[in-house]
């Protein structure tokens, strides 16, 4: 259920002499709190794009005043009540209720750079482009030890890529032809999305300038199993919707999981069996193999950071991540076998 906005309704109702925004600004969130106030001051204090800038809040059901606080920045406000939240679904009330050409998404937990779209708007004039996105980086690196390694899996080489993430610049056009996000996929809607914008001929286009700070907030192993969950979940679910089409999409990936995971936890089991029984050069051997996949990653991802323990911590994190994103896909199957739908996970 959508409710009505808490400010003037942004429809992109048409009237003679109406002056219409160059770029709308779709921001969704949920409990943000002061994240939320950070993220849409930045919108704000944005470099002038040439012309009014629309910004739209679409709220999921926040219980902390995140509304309020929106209106009060001077954001027309969209609050959602959906049976099953998405972000996509966020996403979709706010593109269509906005009105300029180019739609420019956020996370509330994210800062713009003032830059950003000024310096991305040239890109356009390529018709094909239809998707600009840059660099997300975490604005506190140094708050925990999954801030500092999950901030490289925002690293992404510039230039055409196969899909974006949640903050990214679009043709308003190009939504419409495909009717938008997929608001059934609790996550992995925004490959699905550039999946369907490239069988159109659209172009990904990832640049290489600042995008976004982004708010991670993560300090506890909880949050980082279940981030990792909800990867395995959506990888599992747009694996399997896609399959049998023109345009398949993360099948490799889902395959290429199993196979990790299922070696790691083999490694693991004869790691537990070997100590049992007392041969502790087992157990020893399993950590040093452990050790070489992770060193043989961060050599790997060298050109994401120049810091050698970053990329170590960084190589252990990406084969560490595998059995929970398994589990994740193991959840998928159980809940489609017994005919069930999983709510979105959270992390925060």
């Amino acid at each position: 259920m959508i409710e009505s906005p808490l400010t003037p309704d942004p429809s992109p109702a048409r009237g003679e002499g109406r002056i219409f925004p160059v770029l709308s600004v779709v921001v969704i969130g949920r409990n943000e709190g002061e994240r939320l106030t950070r993220c849409l001051e930045s919108v704000r204090a944005m470099a002038d794009p040439g012309g009014p800038v629309e910004l739209i809040y679409v709220d999921s059901a926040s219980t902390d005043g995140s509304p309020e606080r929106a209106a009060a920045l001077g954001a027309a406000v969209i609050t959602v009540h959906p049976e099953r939240p998405s972000a996509a679904l966020g996403r979709n009330a706010g593109w269509r209720a906005s009105r300029a050409s180019l739609v420019l998404f956020l996370d509330g937990d994210t800062i713009l750079h003032p830059r950003f779209v000024i310096d991305s708007l040239p890109e356009f004039q390529d018709s094909t482009v239809v998707v600009v996105w840059g660099h997300r980086r975490e604005i506190h690196p140094e708050a925990s030890l999954y801030n500092r390694v999950l901030d490289l899996d925002w690293v992404y080489p510039p230039g055409p890529s196969e899909f974006c993430g949640g903050d990214a610049l679009m043709r308003r056009e190009a939504l419409e032809a495909v009717d938008g996000f997929d608001a059934t996929l609790i996550a992995g809607e925004e490959p699905d999305l550039c999946r369907r914008l490239r069988a159109r001929g659209g172009l990904i286009l990832h640049v290489d300038r600042p995008m976004t700070g982004h708010d991670l907030a993560m300090t506890r192993w909880r949050q980082y199993w279940r981030r990792a969950v909800r990867a395995g979940h959506a990888y599992a679910e747009v694996a399997a919707r896609f399959r049998a089409t023109d345009t398949p999409l993360w099948e490799r990936e889902v395959k290429r999981n199993r196979v990790h995971a299922g070696v790691l936890l083999l490694l693991l089991l004869v790691a537990v069996a070997g100590s049992l029984r007392g041969w502790w050069v087992i157990p020893l051997l399993v950590i040093g193999l452990w050790l070489a996949l992770a060193l043989r990653t961060a050599l790997k991802v060298g050109w994401k950071s120049c810091d050698p323990l970053t990329r170590l911590l960084y190589g252990l994190h990406s084969h560490i991540q595998q059995i929970p994103i398994l589990i994740g896909q193991l959840g998928y199957y159980r809940d489609r076998w017994r005919g069930r739908r999983r709510g979105l996970i959270e992390y925060k």
